[in-house]
């Protein structure tokens, strides 16, 4: 019977490979409908092995042949046509069984089941035009307002969808990304394309107001539907255009990232609003945003590329990012230790850090490592023993950032992780030189061996290709050297590094980089540079909420004093062209509102 079979179906191959070469094949549609007409129920697997036949057999002519070329195009037109009639076979299936799952759930259940429909974990999440059937399936009127909230929903986004990336190109000299400076965000443009509660809520997000707001008003299921349509494809998409760009300051992964978390966020902050409204349908809308909060997170902490090792900061503001972040901590409590939950974490630790608030850190990273141990995720293990090592010397106990920068190399060495290695090796170097400052030791061969393993895990992250681990390593190089009253040194190999470091995104890092660069010009008697150095340094920092914008304004205090009032202006002055791009005129004037708050406190 099979024997009979693939002779039949590379018979019938063949024949639309030469009704298409004749040029009688009008349309894709035809070859579907031909497929569908000729392939018995249940015997898809012995037509794809067939096909799989023939197009093995064409590749092999390819360079022998000129019909070869013109026969797989054929080819690979029918199984793209077989592979789309499989996809629509699977969702007349799923359409019906996922309608009846919804129509027979409590009206409490309902949007949590709805939510696992659209889950991108899920192997089978519906895409839009399943959703429309999905929706145009509901007769009765108890399932009306689901069949209008999804209809709304999609008309929505495709409202919407022109738009997607328009605001990124319409903020000439404003910062891109979500923050509330951040002039350029896409709520304003989003809230003139859409009607209905997703219009509600961009109008608040571009106000500044509270997102919970508008759970206080009357948000029925069609409308909660709407909304939840609307945001899941929107971010979605979203993700996926920035996916397709090279790093760029407007757009790359970066950006992917704080999409992730910014929406997060908001379905978090919607939850709690319709879980306080009081009633039992609220509540369980508050379930079903939860749900997506959780579907997102989950998403964000799977990817290949998950920033364990910093990176997602450079689209926030600080205390638009802290906010963010800060939100996550409570909502996490609710969740069981997984291997995202240890991710998250782990990011929330390095959030903690580059605000300098290492006690809080440090509590993130013993939660996300004890998790990760757990869950075995030692790729993560490795990065939360980093982070513990930087943390450690952070709060002056370099010896403990030594032994914990150890552990992580051990460990990364021994499943072969060159990011890992790469970060404990720079992290061991980093708190060796601390550790050797801090105790006044003088023999130079102890910051030579320290110098040697940074150097060694900034070779490791140059081959990796990684801008993180480069950034990171380049500057704790320089800084190992300027701390080391070499200053040359130090200035020389951050120099090298400036476009690992603003390739990473990452504004913490830019701002130590450009703080111990102005550092090593100081010790090198450059004074202009030096001031102009430790400015940028200071409003970096500050723009993001750390605290080590307060080493940087000590700097630029003391260039005043030694220079004088009107020297220090004049060179500003000189520099304004430079800066302004950078912190914008505003924040360039308001740099010595800075100075000021610096030596008032």
């Amino acid at each position: 019977m099979s024997g009979s079979l693939v002779e039949q179906y590379l018979a019938l191959i063949d024949g639309i490979v030469e009704q298409t070469l004749k040029g009688n094949v009008r349309s894709k549609e035809q070859v579907r409908s031909q497929l569908e007409a000729s392939v018995e129920t249940g015997t898809g697997e012995i037509f794809e092995r067939s096909l799989g036949t023939r197009i093995t057999e064409i590749e092999a002519q390819l360079e022998g042949s000129l019909k070869a070329p013109r026969i797989l195009r054929a080819l690979k037109t029918i199984a793209g046509e077989w592979q789309k009639g499989q996809e629509d076979r699977q969702a007349a299936i799923a359409i019906p069984l996922a309608a009846d799952h919804l129509r027979q759930a409590d009206g409490g259940d309902r949007p949590e089941i709805f939510m696992s429909l659209i889950d991108p974990n899920q192997p089978n999440n519906l895409n839009r035009k399943q959703l429309k059937q999905l929706a145009t399936s509901f007769s009765d009127d108890e399932m009306a307002p689901w069949q209008q909230g999804i209809l709304s929903g999609l008309a929505n986004y495709e409202r919407l969808e022109p738009e997607l990336v328009s605001w990124l190109y319409t903020s000439a000299g404003q910062p891109i990304g979500f923050g509330e400076r951040a002039q350029g965000g896409p709520w304003a443009t989003w809230q003139k394309a859409s009607t209905g509660v997703p219009k509600l809520l961009f109008t608040t997000l571009a106000q500044n107001d509270p997102v919970d707001a508008i759970t206080r008003t009357a948000v029925d299921v069609a409308s909660w539907v709407d909304l939840a349509v609307t945001l899941h494809f929107l971010q979605r998409s979203l993700i996926v255009w920035f996916d397709k760009q090279p790093y760029s300051a407007k757009a790359g992964k970066q950006l992917s990232y704080s999409t992730s978390l910014i929406f997060a966020a908001i379905w978090g902050r919607l939850s709690q609003g319709f879980a306080s409204g009081g009633n039992s349908s609220y509540r369980a809308l508050g379930d079903g945003c939860f749900q997506l909060m959780l579907q997102i997170l989950r998403t964000f902490s799977q990817r290949d590329d998950f920033p364990l090792y910093g990176g997602v900061f450079a689209s926030f503001s600080g205390d638009y990012l802290q906010d963010t972040l800060d939100y996550f901590s409570e909502p996490l409590t609710q969740v069981e230790g997984t291997q995202e939950k240890a991710r998250i974490l782990t990011l929330l630790g390095y959030s903690r850090q580059m605000l300098g608030r290492a006690a809080e850190a440090k509590s993130f990273y013993e939660q996300a490592l004890e998790i990760a141990r757990s869950a075995g995720d030692l790729v993560c293990e490795t990065a939360d023993l980093c982070h513990l090592a930087r943390n450690a010397v952070l709060e002056k106990d370099y010896e403990q950032g030594v032994s914990i920068a150890q552990r992580a190399l051990i460990l990364a060495r021994q499943r072969g992780d060159k990011i890992g290695s790469a970060n404990a090796l720079v992290n061991l170097g980093y708190a060796q030189v601390l550790q050797a400052r801090a105790n006044d030791v003088g023999d130079t061969a102890v910051y030579d061996s320290a110098i040697a393993y940074l150097n060694q895990g900034l070779e490791l992250a140059i081959k990796q290709g990684d801008f993180q681990s480069q950034a990171l390593a380049y500057n704790s190089l320089g800084i190992g050297y300027v701390m080391c009253d070499r200053p040359q040194a130090g200035l020389d190999i951050l120099t090298k590094g400036a476009e690992a470091v603003k390739g990473s995104g990452n504004i913490y890092l830019q701002g130590l980089y450009t703080l111990y660069t102005a550092e090593a010009h100081h010790a090198l008697k450059h004074a202009d540079e030096a001031v102009f150095y430790s400015v940028l340094a200071m409003h970096l920092l500050n723009s993001i909420g750390s605290e080590e914008w307060r080493q940087a304004a000590g700097l630029a205090s003391v260039l005043q004093g030694q220079l004088g009032e009107e020297s220090f202006q004049q060179t500003l002055e000189k520099y304004r062209r430079q800066l302004t791009p950078v912190m914008s005129m505003e924040g360039y004037e308001a740099l010595g509102v800075l100075l000021e708050k610096y030596r008032e406190q």
